[in-house]
């Protein structure tokens, strides 16, 4: 059944406040990226956010109602989630938060090919001009601006590790909608949510067992609290939400103002702004956003 244009558009609303939080994660992850293990921190936020999003599921279409029919769609969901959140953080220790974003700005090309794959979505030609120019400003913030680099494939081990969470982040979203049977936002989320804790605390377990919890610096606990509340738990709700709404690569789509979003983060938290010729690549970014708001459908 095709979606009004209403529908549509808060598909859109969703997935701008979806890139805005999105976007803190780089910079306050960067943060707290050498202060504890991904695993463990990926673990403490699912277990806060999923507390979170059972409450709110309980209390408004309700838990008991939805029965997790077919269980594996979560694990394999909450696999790719997880596997995202934990290479994250991960590649922080080294990458900075403006190339790890500009990284993320290439999956709405993988989103695309990952549709085609999963749902069979095809895509039209303005549509495959602003995936290309996304890229094309992606690659020359990750190589800052430096043919050289590019050229010689000059990509250092933060952003090869990102690379491969922004593939797992990429798969979700088709997934989402292919794996979904009728199921409200929050109960699938909180599905979701369970199966990557339970995944994570299969997989982290040791490094779980040795952070030693009461000497964690309390930025730590402050930065937990933002990813477990804004990008974890609000985030995979308006992620979710607009997948039902939007073509996976228009979904993936605005995560070509990550870099610009976080840009903006890293000003405020008194970090230097990126040198001019960086810029560049994150204007066409921008530009092929535009360009796919302009595309009908």
């Amino acid at each position: 059944m095709a979606l009004t244009r209403v529908e549509a558009l808060r598909g859109h609303l969703a997935m701008l406040t979806f890139s805005g939080l999105v976007a803190g994660s780089f910079s306050f992850g960067k943060l707290i990226a050498n202060d504890i293990d991904p695993a463990a921190l990926t673990a403490l936020r699912f277990a806060l956010a999923g507390g979170l999003i059972g409450a709110a599921a309980a209390l408004g279409p309700g838990l008991r109602a939805h029965r997790f029919r077919a269980p594996w769609r979560f694990v394999i969901l909450g696999g790719l989630f997880g596997a995202y959140f934990v290479l994250m953080f991960e590649a922080l220790k080294t990458a900075e938060p403006v190339a790890t974003a500009a990284i993320f700005t290439l999956t709405p090309v993988m989103a695309a090919g990952f549709g085609w794959l999963f749902l069979r979505q095809t895509m039209t030609g303005r549509m495959g001009l602003a995936l290309a120019v996304g890229a094309a400003g992606a690659l020359w913030v990750i190589f800052r601006g430096d043919p050289a680099a590019l050229i010689a494939f000059d990509l250092g081990r933060g952003e090869a590790v990102f690379f491969v969470a922004a593939l797992a982040h990429a798969a979700y979203t088709p997934l989402v909608r292919k794996f979904n049977r009728g199921e409200p936002a929050l109960v699938f989320t909180f599905g979701m949510m369970m199966a990557a804790l339970v995944l994570l605390l299969i997989y982290g377990l040791p490094s779980i067992r040795a952070t030693d919890w009461a000497a964690l610096p309390a930025r730590v606990w402050w930065v937990v609290l933002y990813l477990a509340i804004f990008t974890s738990a609000v985030t995979f709700v308006l992620l979710q939400y607009a997948a039902m709404r939007l073509p996976s690569a228009k979904v993936m789509a605005y995560t070509y103002l990550t870099p610009s979003w976080v840009i903006g983060w890293e000003i405020a938290l008194g970090n230097a702004a990126p040198r001019g010729l960086v810029l560049g690549g994150i204007g066409l970014t921008v530009v092929a956003l535009v360009l796919l708001l302009k595309e009908d459908g």
